[in-house]
């Protein structure tokens, strides 16, 4: 037991004797004697020294097989965030290296949010950042977390739950993506029974009343394997526990169980010299022992996506007790026990960086996926990409593909190239044509079908696909090929948001507002945007989230009781002009909308004063209009008057669409599923041959609410196959 901090230090030398054997001793005191300096008069919760755990913290660090430059920043870790110094003060005793990494620790918790998930969204890029700019980041965070949940017991039981839950949640998965085994196992024991410390106690009871029985049969298997090993010249060493409280946890109570009916209670390690010697123990396993159908996995000819490599066998031994045995080669084993850190490229030396920073790929795809995410996009791609189970592949070559466990051919497509993808126009998942929605398994191989007249993909497949490396080369496909597209959804999304926030979009756009959501989301303009909702690089809910606290804002500052009922006051009290026009300089006139140019919402309106029958209200680009202009002396034109919407509420406007096809069988169909699946309400559709020209005209006359929606329409329309132009009609 170490008693005192001088001990402590004492211990931490000689564990690093043990595995840094080159360490320089007197620099690592130095970093502990700043640290203990620094943090002075500090205490934890269980009223011990502040530097006690720091010293906890560069002790998981060393036993991980990390360098000197780590221990220190260890050792100075929470300096920066808890103390008087400073990261100038850091590298100047200790090395740009470990100011750096010491920076970039800081960084993951020195930051004020508005709200916890943006607090656990934001700390999770900065780590993943901080991951790509120096893998030693995140592993002294996971050392600083394993030694917080250690000593989870002296915190309040509201801040143990916060801190098991987000373990759980974030770091425990994020040491498995990294193939850390050891730690993960601690931290999901350690965080379990803080959240379900009664189920825990009932395992950990169950499993101390069966010990004996246990312990007798983990001790016969591993004699019968270590003889028969030995007996065949296999030089291995053979091991044998319990599964882990976790482990345990999610068999029972995941598949609702008893611990009597968790069969698979008991595993086994053999860790032998070669690859040639794992399979030749694989043989010997299965002549002693009855395999279970469907159990075995071979993760060294596909190896995990975080470098993780052995076989897998399940087993029945004699006594009808199955039983899981794992078989790997003593590197593989380190790999296994700490991940990232047995092949890391500190450690390694400059002449494998090439080689090393492809084992690190991982990061930065998974960075370049976040890009453009909001974030509860981010968490949602983040947890699919890092946290989720995963499926194998094959390509028709032969190479493995790893995707998020229920992902489509599109995701395969993407993961390929981006071409690929865009490009895709079918798949073949073992010689059998399948739908996009067709859910992969392992062991597929798939062929993807592609053509260079392609249209790209649909915005539909970004519901379908799992992998965020997918949904992100989707939308810069959007965000590049489709911006008046993206600006004209975008655009509809943020104003059927801002309705049911009900905020007026006139007070959206009061120039003042504008530029303040517009800093604060980081566009130069509402057409950006615009664009970036429409192709899904922010949500239109977050948006205008920040709309309403600039509202709040202003009304605090003008002392009002609150900007959103103070918004919907004034939207119920506008008054709504007749027909949804106001004519200039006219009250209560009669007004009705030409048929020559069909007006919507949207469009840009003149007014013509008729002989008896009101106002007739035309477009501005109508050709009976700019004809009466092109005519100088023109009598009537002095009854040309000026002509605005107001708020036109959900009135609908008949327009008509010219659709200039090239016929062929189903494309009026699929052309009027368009616009049913806008539930956009047709009064008119006909078809008829163009003499000239050898194809065929669809007019259409529909009901829309605005111009946004027609744009839509008449973009989703051109995307139909065999279609070949579309405009409105203009009389």
């Amino acid at each position: 037991m170490v008693d005192t901090v001088e001990e402590k230090y004492r211990h931490l030398e000689a564990t690093i004797k043990e595995h840094m054997p080159g360490a320089d001793l007197e620099r690592i005191r130095a970093a502990y004697e700043f640290a203990r300096k620094a943090h002075g008069p500090q205490l934890r919760k269980d009223g011990s020294e502040f530097i006690t755990h720091p010293l906890s913290a560069a002790e998981i660090i060393v036993e991980i097989g990390l360098d000197e430059d780590s221990v220190c920043a260890a050792l100075l870790h929470d300096c920066v965030e808890d103390t008087e110094a400073t990261s100038e003060d850091i590298e100047k005793n200790f090395g740009k290296d470990v100011a750096t990494i010491v920076d970039g620790v800081t960084k993951l918790t020195r930051v004020t949010y508005t709200s916890a998930e943006d607090e656990q969204m934001d700390n999770l890029r900065k780590m993943l950042f901080a991951m790509a700019q120096d893998i030693r980041v995140i592993l002294i965070k996971l050392a600083d977390r394993l030694h917080n949940v250690r000593t989870l017991q002296f915190q309040k039981p509201e801040k143990q739950r916060e801190i098991a839950l987000e373990t759980m949640e974030i770091y425990a998965p994020i040491a498995h993506r990294l193939g850390m085994q050891k730690i993960k196992w601690d931290l999901e024991d350690l965080s379990i029974r803080y959240l379900d410390p009664v189920a825990c106690d009932e395992i950990i009871e169950g499993l101390r009343q069966r010990h004996i029985e246990d312990e007798a049969f983990l001790e016969s298997v591993k004699k019968k394997l270590t003889d028969r090993f030995k007996e065949n010249n296999i030089s291995c060493q053979v091991t044998g526990r319990v599964k882990h409280l976790y482990s345990i946890y999610r068999k029972m109570f995941g598949q609702n169980k008893s611990l009597s009916e968790v069969l698979d209670l008991h595993a086994f390690r053999v860790i032998v010299d070669d690859i040639a010697d794992c399979y030749n123990v694989l043989g010997h396993i299965h002549e002693l022992y009855r395999p279970i159908p469907g159990y075995f996995k071979d993760y060294i000819g596909t190896p995990k996506p975080n470098n993780y490599q052995s076989l897998h066998t399940n087993v029945i031994g004699s006594e009808g007790v199955p039983f899981e045995v794992q078989i790997r080669t003593w590197e593989m084993h380190q790999t296994a026990e700490y991940g990232i850190a047995a092949h890391w490229k500190y450690k390694e030396g400059k002449g494998k960086k090439e080689a090393d920073e492809e084992k690190f790929a991982w990061v930065r795809r998974l960075l370049e996926s976040q890009q453009d995410s909001d974030a509860q996009e981010f968490m949602q791609s983040l947890k699919t990409d890092m946290f989720s189970d995963e499926v194998f592949v094959f390509t028709p070559r032969g190479d493995v593909v790893n995707l998020p466990a229920g992902s489509t051919p599109i995701d395969f497509a993407y993961s390929i190239h981006s071409e690929v993808g865009n490009r895709m126009t079918g798949a073949l998942v073992n010689g059998r044509m399948v739908p996009y929605t067709h859910m992969l398994g392992n062991g597929d191989i798939v062929s993807v079908l592609t053509s260079k007249t392609a249209k790209g993909p649909s915005r539909d497949w970004l519901e379908i696909i799992k992998s965020p490396e997918a949904r992100s080369k989707i939308r810069q496909w959007f965000k590049k090929e489709k911006r008046e597209e993206n600006v004209i959804h975008g655009k509809l999304s943020f104003e059927s948001e801002l309705r049911h926030a009900k905020i007026a979009l006139a007070d959206v756009m009061e120039p003042s507002i504008l530029k303040k959501v517009l800093n604060r989301t980081s566009f130069g303009s509402a057409d950006e945007m615009y664009a970036a909702i429409g192709y899904g690089g922010i949500t239109a809910t977050k948006v205008v989230n920040r709309v309403r606290e600039e509202l709040r804002a202003v009304a605090k500052n003008k002392q009002a009781v609150d900007p959103v009922d103070e918004v919907v006051t004034r939207a119920v009290t506008r008054k709504k002009a007749p027909q949804g026009v106001i004519v200039e300089g006219l009250d209560n006139c009669l007004v009705k909308f030409a048929k020559c140019c069909s007006p919507i919402p949207g469009d840009p309106l003149v007014g013509f004063i008729t002989r008896g029958f009101g106002v007739s209200v035309h477009r501005k680009d109508c050709p009976n209009y700019l004809k009466s202009h092109a005519m100088e002396e023109d009598s009537e034109k002095g009854r040309w008057v000026s002509v605005t919407w107001a708020d036109t509420g959900t009135s609908l406007y008949s327009t008509t669409i010219d659709v200039h096809v090239h016929d062929r069988t189903g494309l009026v169909v699929d052309v009027a599923s368009v616009l049913n699946a806008m539930s956009i309400r047709m009064t008119s559709f006909n078809a008829r041959p163009v003499v000239n020209t050898g194809g065929t005209l669809i007019t259409i006359v529909a009901e829309l609410r605005s111009r946004d929606e027609l744009v839509t329409a008449m973009a989703k329309i051109m995307n139909v196959q065999g279609v070949t132009d579309v405009r409105r009609a203009d009389g």
